[in-house]
C-alpha cells in the first residue's frame, strides 16, 4: 500500500523570496486586528466584566429591543443584551444583586426566566453564570500575566537555546498569532472568557513547537552547509520540515473542526480561537519567523579551519 504524501519529494518552495510580501501582508493583518480591537473591543465574558449573565436561547431570532423592555421592567438592574452564536440565542448581562448570597441570585435568575418564559414560550436557559467584580479584576490581571509571561518566557529560551535572532523572531511570531486571535474575536464578538485565555495559552504552544522544529533544522544546516547563503539555508530547511508542519496542521485541524460542529456552544469559542491559531501560527512559523531571521542578520557559522596553517608554516621555512 502506497502512503499518501501531503507533500512531494524534493519539495523546493522559495518562502524567502516572497518574504517582503509576507512581511506586509502580516503587519497590515495586525494593525486591522489592533484596530478592530480598539474599536469594536472585545465581548468579555462574565469572568473579566463581573456580574450575572443569562443565556437564553428563542425558537425564533427575538427583537432585542423589546426583551430589554421586558427585562427592564423587572427592576433587577440594567440589562447588556446581545446576541451571538445564532441569532435565537442572547446573551444578558445584569449586575448582581445587592444581597450577593446565592438565594438572591437565584431568585433574579428565576424572576427573569419566568418573565421570558411568559412572553415567548419555548425559550430555554442552558447556563447562567455569576462572578463578583473583585474576582473578575482578579481574573484580567492574572490572564494578562499569563499570555505576556508565556511569550516573553519562549522568546528567552529560544535566544538562550540557539542565537538572538532566533529569540526576537520568535516573540514576533508569536506576538502576531495573539493579535490576529483577538482581532477574530472582535470580528465576531464570541464571548471572550477564561476559556478562550487558555485557548491562547494552547496556541503559543503550538506555534511555538512548529517553530521550534523548524529552527532546530536551521541550526543543524549552518552548520553543515557552512558556505551556503542563508537564504537558500532557510528555504531548504523549510522544505525539509514542510511534510511535518502540513501533515500537524492537517490533522490537529481536522480533530478541531470536528469539535467545532459537533462540541456544543459550550466549546465553540473554543474550538473557533484553535482552529483559527493552528492556520495563522502555521503560517507565521513558515513564512514570516524564518525569513525574518535574514532581516534581522543571521549568518552561518565560519567554517573551521583544519589541518596546519600554511601561511605560518611557509614562513618558518623562509
Amino acid at each position: 500500500m502506497r502512503l499518501i504524501k501531503l507533500v512531494p519529494d524534493n519539495t523546493n518552495i522559495g518562502f524567502v523570496r516572497i518574504r517582503h510580501l509576507c512581511f506586509a501582508i502580516t503587519a497590515l493583518l495586525t494593525v486591522i486586528a489592533i484596530a478592530l480591537v480598539a474599536v469594536r473591543g472585545l465581548n468579555l465574558g462574565v469572568d473579566f466584566v463581573g456580574g450575572l449573565m443569562i443565556e437564553a436561547k428563542f425558537e425564533q431570532p427575538p427583537q432585542l429591543d423589546k426583551v430589554r423592555a421586558d427585562i427592564d421592567r423587572l427592576n433587577v438592574g440594567e440589562g447588556h443584551l446581545q446576541q451571538y452564536g445564532d441569532p435565537r440565542t442572547v446573551s444578558i448581562r445584569l449586575p448582581l444583586p445587592e444581597s450577593t448570597d446565592e438565594g438572591a441570585t437565584n431568585a433574579v435568575v428565576r424572576q427573569v426566566q419566568t418573565a421570558l418564559q411568559a412572553q415567548y414560550p419555548g425559550v430555554t436557559f442552558p447556563r447562567y453564570d455569576t462572578v463578583s467584580g473583585k474576582v473578575s479584576d482578579e481574573l484580567i490581571t492574572n490572564g494578562i500575566l499569563a499570555v505576556v509571561l508565556a511569550m516573553f518566557g519562549i522568546a528567552v529560551f529560544s535566544w538562550l537555546r540557539y542565537e538572538w535572532q532566533f529569540g526576537v523572531s520568535t516573540f514576533v511570531s508569536i506576538l502576531h498569532d495573539v493579535i490576529i486571535t483577538l482581532g477574530f474575536f472582535a470580528v465576531t464578538q464570541m464571548e471572550f472568557d477564561l476559556t478562550i485565555v487558555a485557548a491562547v495559552l494552547t496556541i503559543v504552544g503550538y506555534s511555538i513547537n512548529d517553530k521550534m522544529v523548524i529552527d532546530d533544522r536551521i541550526r543543524e544546516n549552518m552548520r553543515k552547509y557552512r558556505q551556503l547563503d542563508m537564504s537558500a539555508l532557510i528555504d531548504q530547511s523549510v522544505n525539509e520540515t514542510l511534510p511535518r508542519t502540513v501533515m500537524t496542521c492537517i490533522t490537529v485541524g481536522l480533530a478541531l473542526a470536528a469539535l467545532l460542529i459537533f462540541g456544543g456552544h459550550v466549546l465553540r469559542g473554543f474550538s473557533a480561537a484553535m482552529l483559527l491559531g493552528i492556520f495563522v501560527g502555521t503560517y507565521s512559523s513558515v513564512y514570516v519567523s524564518s525569513s525574518l531571521l535574514i532581516t534581522l542578520g543571521l549568518r552561518a557559522q565560519p567554517p573551521e579551519r583544519k589541518g596546519p596553517d600554511v601561511t605560518r608554516g611557509a614562513e618558518r621555512i623562509g
